[in-house]
């Protein structure tokens, strides 16, 4: 088990040479590249709401290069392209700006191409993603340009604070940042404080495999939030606490527990009628004792399973309308930097 921390007061590197700070920025030197891969996550995974997650090994690639003169080019590939804004907009560029100025820098001329595989609405953490990503890539051009002497892991420190702030909980964050299976929590009451965010990195036992089944349609996490009763029966949220406490240790080290391990009564049944074709799937699915779960705010379920479980939950979802069916194993390294970096 891998504690992590978001704390930036101890592990987050320094910069080189600090800008001047007169009010104006530096602008990082033309020619700067960095390029970074961040995965898919699942959120809640039943019973650990606003605090489990899971990273899938479904990548979204971003490259930012720094440019001569100014300017911005956004391209976007496969998922939102031609619907998310390419201009200033863009959320990962807004991050990504937003951390440079942090650090004292400015990339005037910038070019910012996304490569998206993960599924936008569909309850698979891609805001979160493009969040991770706007952030990890400025910290790699920082790195690239000679500027800030930090490690992939102390950048992973300042990332899972930030990306928690932004985000409002850090369960698709840490999963994003750190890989694997996490549990993540904040404590006190300043999200701005270095050691607002914490997190456990969890190996997962080998035999499990996660399918996500997709459907076409979207749902607005700010819209299932708003489903969530403000109190909710002691009962349940005994049974939701010895459930989640179970879940760590059927994903750790007996996944035959797991049908169990996933039980919940906080959120999926309230959320229900927001995703009708969901919940339908669900109950089929479990139905048939395979542990199925909505992923974070849904509408996409999720399935922990094993090998032989894979083509069960397949034949499920053909049953219940059109779904796009994703065999995943858990990725295990979260964020990924790639190119030069000093």
């Amino acid at each position: 088990m891998d504690l992590q921390s978001g704390s930036a007061s101890s592990s987050v590197g320094g910069l080189v040479t600090p800008p001047a700070r007169s009010g104006t920025l530096a602008s990082l030197p033309t020619g700067t590249v960095a390029t970074v891969r961040v995965p898919a996550t699942s959120a809640n995974l039943g019973p650990g709401f606003d605090a489990f997650g899971l990273a899938l090994d479904l990548c979204d690639e971003v490259r930012a290069e720094v440019r001569d003169g100014a300017g911005l080019f956004v391209r976007v590939e496969g998922q939102g392209a031609g619907v998310v804004p390419t201009d200033e907009r863009h959320l990962v560029v807004r991050v990504l700006r937003e951390e440079l100025a942090a650090a004292g820098f400015a990339a005037p001329g910038l070019d910012v191409l996304c490569r998206n595989v993960i599924p936008h609405g569909r309850g698979l953490g891609s805001s979160a993603s493009a969040i991770v990503a706007g952030l990890a890539v400025a910290r790699g051009l920082l790195r690239a340009a000679g500027v800030l002497a930090e490690t992939d892991e102390q950048s992973r420190a300042r990332v899972l604070l930030e990306a928690s702030r932004r985000e409002g909980h850090p369960d698709n964050a840490a999963p994003a940042v750190h890989g694997g299976f996490t549990i993540a929590w904040t404590t006190g009451d300043d999200p701005t404080h270095p050691d607002a965010v914490r997190s456990v990195r969890l190996t997962v036992h080998p035999d499990v495999r996660a399918v996500v089944c997709v459907p076409a349609e979207e749902l607005a996490t700010s819209r299932a939030r708003a489903l969530l009763p403000a109190t909710v029966p002691h009962g349940d949220a005994a049974l939701t606490a010895g459930r989640a406490g179970l879940l760590v240790h059927a994903l750790t080290a007996d996944p035959s527990l797991l049908l169990d391990a996933t039980e919940e009564r906080l959120h999926q049944a309230q959320r229900a009628p927001a995703m009708p074709r969901s919940a339908d799937l669900l109950r089929a699915l479990r139905s048939e004792g395979l542990a199925a779960v909505v992923s974070g705010a849904g509408p996409s379920v999720l399935t922990l399973t094993d090998a032989a479980g894979v083509e069960r939950v397949r034949a499920v979802a053909a049953a219940h309308g059109a779904w796009d069916v994703h065999a995943r194993p858990v990725h295990a390294t979260g964020v990924e930097w790639s190119g030069p970096q000093s």
